[in-house]
């Protein structure tokens, strides 16, 4: 969804655009714009989850300093868009309203009574222009009863969560409404640090920023608040069942991916990223599969996926909040087997890249070949690698891999130690600039 979102901007109404991520996720959003042959702007790093208001206000602080009116467009990574020519229109006309000082925002024309979204009301019609109205409202996620009468209203529009407005009129408007946003942000923009072609917010500075959300801080309480209409095929793929209602269900009303075998089953969203999954006498609802997860829940309760990840997090299981796969500036790693004397790990390099010349304090590594063409050094030793090939790194020796051929390279590796974290890493030489 990602390379999707930078593709929309492709045209002409825009330039290349800038990203705000976390500083863990840098190396895959620089991969993806070289996959996808896309050029990039400034890719912003931000040191810790502040919402989105601090990001976006981060974001308008950098464009000013080279153009004050510059017109912003935030567009979230986590959407689906079937509609582009559509999504242009729109761009189109939110354009003309931003560039006459109002602050746009973008509601998705409903096709459905949703519980899931929260809403915004349309007021008057704006002065001068069709089709953009005043907000009248905000309001939050609604039940079922109060979403119907939303969706029967013809007035209420999902909040996208996108925007388009002018650089100078956010930074206004957030000086007026959350002036302690501004001031973290100011403070993190004039001290933020270069390295490597990314951008780094100074840590402190904005961590003390509030956690707080552009809808929270600016736009339920400016007046200049529009929202523009959109019939573009929008979905912020917030729940499984988003995804179910993305596809064409089969004659059973059933959404499968994966090796899926099903008997008696009706009008479910079945997903498997690994193992065979078989239903049985399945009835509404989801079940998915991936290499470290299974979840199982009723088709009407996908929205309560929030809060099994809570209690994920406050019992500390790394599935809450990482993925077996990992992207890094030189490839890719996944863990395939962990435990707390050993970790099992497929390792892909990219072509002409090489990690860290490196050691470990806690643990030694056992590395098989299994695709490509590997250069190893290992302590004074450098010597290659062909697929069925293997060596052994023990503790503390100083190490580093290199792929020297054209294709990817693949390895299976295994770590043993009474100490497996990816914290145990001493970097003697990176051409990355980590430490």
């Amino acid at each position: 969804m990602f390379a999707e979102t930078i593709a929309r901007l492709g045209d002409a109404r825009f330039t290349a655009p800038m990203v705000l991520c976390n500083e863990d996720h840098r190396f895959l959003v620089a991969e993806e714009f070289r996959a996808a042959n896309i050029q990039s702007g400034s890719i912003i790093l931000e040191p810790a989850p502040r919402n989105t208001a601090p990001a976006i206000a981060a974001a308008a602080l950098i464009l000013s300093q080279t153009d004050p009116d510059a017109l912003m467009a935030i567009l979230p990574s986590d959407h689906v868009i079937s509609d582009i020519t559509a999504f242009h229109a729109c761009v189109d006309r939110a354009t003309q309203a931003s560039l006459s000082g109002q602050m746009v925002t973008f509601g998705i024309t409903p096709t459905r009574p949703e519980t899931g979204y929260g809403y915004i009301q349309a007021g008057q019609s704006l002065e001068g222009q069709d089709d953009a109205y005043t907000v009248s409202r905000f309001v939050e996620k609604p039940d079922q009863p109060t979403a119907q009468q939303y969706f029967n209203a013809g007035t209420y529009y999902w909040n996208s969560g996108m925007f388009l407005f002018k650089a100078s009129d956010f930074l206004a408007e957030l000086e007026t409404h959350a002036p302690n946003v501004l001031k973290s942000c100011k403070k993190a923009v004039d001290q933020m640090t270069e390295s490597n072609g990314f951008y780094s917010l100074e840590k402190s500075a904005f961590e003390t920023a509030p956690s707080i959300s552009v809808d929270y801080a600016v736009m339920e309480k400016t007046n200049r608040a529009t929202v523009i209409p959109s019939s573009i095929g929008w979905s912020d793929v917030g729940s499984w069942m988003s995804l179910y209602q993305l596809e064409s269900p089969d004659e059973n009303g059933n959404v499968s991916v994966g090796d899926i075998v099903l008997y008696e089953t009706k009008n479910s969203y079945i997903r498997t990223d690994t193992q065979l999954i078989t239903a049985i006498g399945v009835e509404n609802m989801i079940v998915v599969a991936t290499d470290d997860a299974i979840l199982i829940a009723p088709a009407d309760r996908d929205q309560d996926v929030r809060v099994a990840v809570d209690t994920l997090k406050q019992q500390g299981r790394s599935q809450a909040v990482a993925h077996s796969h990992v992207s890094r500036p030189w490839g890719s790693y996944k863990n395939l087997q962990v435990d707390t004397a050993f970790l099992v790990k497929e390792i892909n390099v990219s072509p002409g890249v090489q990690l860290s010349l490196q050691y470990h304090n806690h643990r030694a590594e056992h590395w098989v070949v299994v695709e490509g063409s590997a250069r190893v050094t290992n302590g004074d030793n450098v010597f290659d690698l062909k697929p069925n090939q293997s060596t052994y790194i023990p503790l503390g020796v100083i190490h580093r891999l290199e792929n020297i051929g054209t294709t990817p390279l693949r390895l299976i590796e295994v770590q043993t130690g009474d100490l497996i974290s990816e914290d145990d890493i001493v970097r003697v030489e990176d051409d990355f600039g980590r430490v």
